[in-house]
Parts: C-alpha cells; sequence; structure tokens
C-alpha cells in the first residue's frame, strides 16, 4: 500500500439502478470528513473532485433490456482513465460512489498495472449477474460478471481490455443475497465466497487470515478493495439502497480493515452505496470514513 500519496476520486453515478440519492455519496462521504481523517495517513492528499455525470434521463436498452448501458460505459471509461492517471502518478486511488456499478471504471483502471490483480468484494451481494440472469436489468448488480469478462461487451471492454481479473483470485466477504443465476456461476468459475454462515461460524479474524493467505497463494501483485456499504448490516449503516438484514458488523468491519493494513495487500480501494436520501444523520458515510481509517492504518494508541 502506498502510503505516501492518496488520490480522492468521486463518482457520484446512480445510473446503475433506480433509487435516486446514491449520486450524493460522494459530498456526503466528503462531509463526514474524509480528508480529514486520513490527512495525517499520508505526506499527500488529491483530492479529484467529481466525475461529472449529469442529469441524464434513463434510458433502456431495447435489445439487452439493460438499464443507462451507453450512458454507464461512457462514464466508466472516464472513471476509468482517472484511475489509471492516479496510479501512473504513484498514488494510491481511493474512490467514492456512487452505486457499485463504479467497479466496472475503477477495476478497469487499476488492473491494467498489474499481472495477476486479486479482488475483495466486501458485499451483501455477488453482482455477478449478467443481462440474461439479473431479474432487473440494473447494472450495479453486475461489475463483477463485467469485470471477470462476462456480460455486455460495451461493459466488458471498459478500458480497452477484457477481462479485469480472474475468477480464481476474487473473494467475496459478507454476501447474504444472491440469485440464481449468481450462485451457478460461482460454481462454475471457482469463486471464493464467504458467506454470513462462513462469518458467523469461523469469526471474522478467521475469514480475513484465510482471504489474506489465499490471495498470496496466488501470487497476486495487487489487491483492490471494493466495499459496498449494504455489505454491513443496515443497524449500522442504514443509508444503502439495496439493505439486507443480518450483515457484517460495525466492529467486525473494523477488524477486516485492520487486518488488510497489517497485511499490507491493498493497492486500491472503493467505498460505493452511500445514499444519505436513506440515511440517519450521514451515519453511512460517517462509517465509511471511519473504515477508512482503519484500512490505512489509523491507530487508536
Amino acid at each position: 500500500m502506498n502510503r505516501q500519496k492518496l488520490s480522492i476520486i468521486g463518482m457520484p453515478m446512480d445510473l446503475g439502478q433506480m433509487r435516486r440519492g446514491v449520486d450524493m455519496g460522494p459530498s456526503a462521504i466528503r462531509y463526514a470528513g474524509v480528508n480529514e481523517r486520513l490527512k495525517c495517513l499520508f505526506e499527500e492528499i488529491h483530492d479529484q473532485g467529481d466525475i461529472a455525470i449529469g442529469r441524464p434521463e434513463v434510458q433502456i436498452d431495447p435489445t439487452s433490456n439493460l438499464r443507462n448501458l451507453d450512458l454507464i460505459a461512457e462514464k466508466t471509461e472516464k472513471l476509468a482513465e482517472e484511475v489509471d492517471k492516479a496510479i501512473e502518478a504513484g498514488s494510491f486511488p481511493l474512490v467514492l460512489g456512487g452505486d457499485h456499478s463504479i467497479a466496472i471504471g475503477t477495476l478497469a483502471g487499476v488492473s491494467k498495472h498489474y499481472k495477476n490483480l486479486g479482488v475483495i468484494w466486501y458485499d451483501a451481494h455477488g453482482d455477478l449477474n449478467t443481462a440474461e440472469t439479473s431479474p432487473s436489468g440494473n447494472i450495479h448488480g453486475m461489475p463483477l460478471a463485467v469485470s471477470i469478462g462476462i456480460g455486455h461487451p460495451l461493459l466488458t471492454n471498459v478500458g480497452g481490455y477484457a477481462p479485469k481479473v480472474k475468477p480464481e483470485n476474487i473473494v467475496i466477504i459478507g454476501a447474504r443475497s444472491l440469485d440464481e443465476g449468481e450462485r451457478e456461476l460461482i460454481k462454475e468459475k471457482g469463486i471464493k465466497v464467504y458467506t454470513m454462515h462462513e462469518i458467523d461460524r469461523l469469526g471474522m479474524t478467521k475469514v480475513m487470515d484465510e482471504t489474506i493467505t489465499y490471495l498470496k497463494e496466488r501470487n497476486a501483485d495487487g489487491v483492490h478493495l471494493s466495499l459496498d456499504l449494504d455489505g454491513l448490516d443496515p443497524h449500522d449503516a442504514p443509508g444503502v439502497g439495496t439493505p439486507v438484514i443480518g450483515g457484517i458488523s460495525y466492529r467486525e468491519s473494523h477488524l477486516a480493515m485492520e487486518m488488510l493494513a497489517e497485511a499490507q495487500i491493498i493497492t486500491s480501494a472503493e467505498f460505493v452505496e452511500v445514499n444519505p436520501i436513506l440515511d440517519d444523520k450521514n451515519k453511512t458515510a460517517t462509517v465509511a470514513v471511519a473504515l477508512m481509517g482503519s484500512l490505512f492504518g489509523e491507530k487508536l494508541l
């Protein structure tokens, strides 16, 4: 983890789903004090501001039935460029979402810099749907499938190459809501998943130890953390668009971030799905910022 320079990139995009408000996620996270919280952990922090999304009309692709397909491809391409530039400048890219479809762009910008990228997907959902398996046509349920090269070519080819990550280099943590097509794809591709059952049974310490070991054994030369705030229980993170009860606790999440900081394997990160309209006094954004502090090595003593 590059502890010298941090680039914060806002991606205020809500095109991947139907609930408005997640486009204000980057602003909510900044309001919760992300720059102030992290300034003592890096020599330099560059807040790049937000990528311009605008207020486009909702579009349904007539062939695939995907919502805002062309727009998401266009906007995630811009995000990929910004993430690429940050890494080229020797900076750690931290992307603030926005719905989880932004991960298409983040991973496109990150993966080109690594031969064998690993991904930790901290989420209640698998995000492994395709146009054929998605119940809704919402692309925020597809970014992980897209990143392993499965999905509409406009999405899989963001950044000009595919795939971005090998299925065997992915670890999903916190899953508790999977569609049938996602379950089949997980089994077919051998994707490693820690559901809430495993977290409850093994404990977060064991889950993170195994995750870190697993990625090291696969010789991952970089590891991207994609953290969806709905991975946490709605009691701790109420301001998300698709809450699922029975999730990871606030303290378990801090432990997970602390263990990643100690392992020093994370080379890029994004925090997504903060929706202040659905939140309680900006609680979810505040949780996101606190978890960022733990991820980047903040200590009590």
